[in-house]
């Protein structure tokens, strides 16, 4: 019965096995009733080596048996003291062992999921508490506050991080105090462009209604002149008319002109 047993010969263990078989048929005839033997290491080395050949060879032999007659997955590894590999599988040695870590994690992880998840939101909540005081601590510090613990070096440390800080506000007040400057020179430049627009709009407007108004007088004008015509020549109508009726007036200077003369 081959058990998948790998390994190479080596005179010191055959001469280990031999001497097994000898050791055997000696204890078969000493001790015809074998008792119990006690479970502790075997200082004789050819009877460790007789007791490991005879353990191995059962412990193969219940392994094949577990496995035909229970249909079980039997996976067996012996090494041996010099080294040595004995191993048994009815599927496969590392594909057993595959599926016996698969099923070991997942029964540790299926008894324990909910107490690592705690132990571990309880660590990062100490975690943040620590940060959120440290944080606080400087917080006050950077406004003049909690000093006391402070030694000198710590405290010029401070210092120095409180100038470049400083240094980094007033650049950037800067920098949007020129920003706003830009922008509104860019505003008055738009402003005075439609200033100067409408300006030309207006004046473009006066043009044309001073245009218009010229027109309308130039106009009212010679309607004046020809309303002054218009009465001379009906009385220049009027007087061959006029001269043609009766007068007594001119008739009696007429009179007194012909009797003078």
């Amino acid at each position: 019965m081959d058990f998948g047993n790998h390994h190479h010969h080596h005179p010191q263990e055959e001469l280990d096995e031999e001497s097994s078989h000898q050791g055997k048929s000696l204890s078969s005839s000493t001790n015809t009733v074998r008792g119990k033997i006690e479970i502790k290491r075997i200082e004789n080395t050819t009877n460790r080596q007789v007791t490991f050949c005879k353990r191995r060879n059962g412990l193969l032999k219940k392994a094949y048996e577990l496995s035909v007659l229970c249909d079980a997955e039997v996976a067996l590894i012996v090494f041996s003291t010099r080294g040595r590999l004995y191993e048994y599988a009815n599927n496969s040695v590392r594909a057993t062992i595959d599926r016996y870590k698969k099923h070991h994690c997942d029964s540790t992880n299926s008894g324990s999921i909910s107490e690592a998840n705690t132990q571990f939101y309880q660590q990062e909540a100490a975690k943040l508490r620590r940060q959120i005081r440290e944080i606080q601590i400087s917080n006050k510090q950077i406004v003049g506050e909690s000093l006391g613990t402070l030694n000198q070096k710590e405290l010029k440390n401070l210092e120095g991080k409180l100038e470049k800080a400083l240094g980094r506000v007033r650049s950037k007040k800067n920098e949007l105090v020129f920003s706003e400057i830009e922008l509104m020179q860019k505003r008055e430049i738009e402003l005075q462009n439609a200033n100067m627009y409408l300006r030309a709009k207006i004046s473009e407007f006066e043009r044309a209604a001073q245009e218009q108004m010229n027109m309308m007088s130039g106009s009212h004008h010679e309607y004046q002149q020809q309303q002054q015509q218009q009465p001379y020549d009906d009385g220049h109508n009027f007087f061959p008319i006029t001269l043609l009726e009766p007068n007594q007036h001119y008739s009696r200077h007429d009179q007194t002109a012909l009797q003078l003369v």
